[in-house]
């Protein structure tokens, strides 16, 4: 008993230390030194709401805003992970390649998309005709995500095929190639769009739409032009515009990704503001400039900004 004593005193004694004293001890530290950091770092807007946190991304996707890098994981800290594709999955070239395309330029300066558009209206790729064709044969999975990201579309392209006289499948994965095979016969150097509208009746009525230029064309398919422009000098872009964190969570850019997204950023604000666009510019470039760090007060690393700060100070500013 003398033992079972002993070694029962010593397990309270514990646990008073290492379950009340030490965790009580770095609570009030931490309460009294960092209560920002202890608290989630949570930030707030002017009404005081909270409004996230500077430790974990948002997803923004309004052109008011500047955009956090990529995420594998949504945005959601309950689901916090990394991106496993590998070089060779097409998917993430994919990815990368409509991340790219919205900003990509020459060496010189001048933008890529139009001649996107001019290439896409020829119809030929690697000296094949039929581009979207190809698209859908060499990338099925493209395809079928094309499909699933809109089940009108299924609903549209099955009646579409159906009428064409062609077999199809209720299953997009099963219908997406032939779709694409028989509608690149048809309209050589166009590409559907489903547009949503209501009918007479307050029904959502799908109706098609074709088109040869534009952000869906040069997001679709910059990398089948790259392709056959391999020798061409583009511009260089930060990686944390393209690739995702560890966490998929990383709430910071560099401030190079910040200055490539600063005109979408200026357009979409002059807009709103109804102000000239280089006097905005030279605001925000002020505000990018005013929220930038770097690790150990720019000694080492690149500068970034916190995307949640930036554009809450954006709001606040207009």
């Amino acid at each position: 008993m003398r033992y079972v004593s002993t070694s029962l005193f010593l397990l309270g004694v514990l646990v008073l230390i290492a379950c009340g004293i030490y965790p009580l001890t770095v609570w009030c530290i931490g309460q009294a030194l960092f209560p920002a950091q202890a608290n989630g770092s949570m930030v707030r807007n002017a009404a005081g709401d909270i409004i996230g946190s500077k430790l974990i991304a948002q997803k923004f996707t309004s052109d008011i805003y500047f955009h956090s890098r990529p995420s594998a994981a949504n945005y959601d800290a309950a689901a916090s992970a990394s991106s496993s594709l590998a070089p060779s999955n097409y998917a993430l070239r994919d990815r990368v390649a409509r991340a790219i395309a919205p900003f990509a330029t020459y060496a010189d300066g001048q933008p890529v998309g139009p001649d996107i558009d001019t290439w896409f209206q020829t119809d030929v790729f690697n000296g094949e005709p039929s581009i979207v064709a190809q698209w859908a044969q060499y990338h099925p999975a493209l395809a079928q995500a094309w499909f699933s990201a809109n089940p009108s579309r299924v609903m549209f392209a099955d009646a579409w095929l159906k009428q064409q006289g062609t077999a199809s499948q209720t299953n997009p994965t099963d219908m997406a190639v032939e779709f694409f095979a028989n509608f690149s016969k048809l309209y050589p150097g166009k590409f559907p769009v489903i547009v949503v509208r209501k009918d007479a009746t307050g029904k959502d009525a799908p109706s098609l739409q074709l088109i040869n230029s534009g952000a869906e064309i040069q997001s679709t398919f910059f990398d089948m032009w790259r392709q056959d422009n391999k020798d061409v000098k583009l511009t260089n872009f930060p990686a944390d515009m393209v690739t995702t964190s560890a966490s998929g969570l990383d709430p910071h850019i560099s401030t190079q990704n910040a200055y490539m997204q600063l005109a979408r950023v200026v357009a979409a604000r002059s807009i709103r503001t109804e102000r000239v666009g280089t006097e905005l510019q030279k605001e925000i470039e002020a505000l990018i400039k005013a929220n930038a760090r770097a690790p150990f007060g720019g000694l080492i690393g690149e500068p970034y900004v916190n995307v949640l700060e930036l554009n809450l100070a954006l709001d606040q500013r207009y």
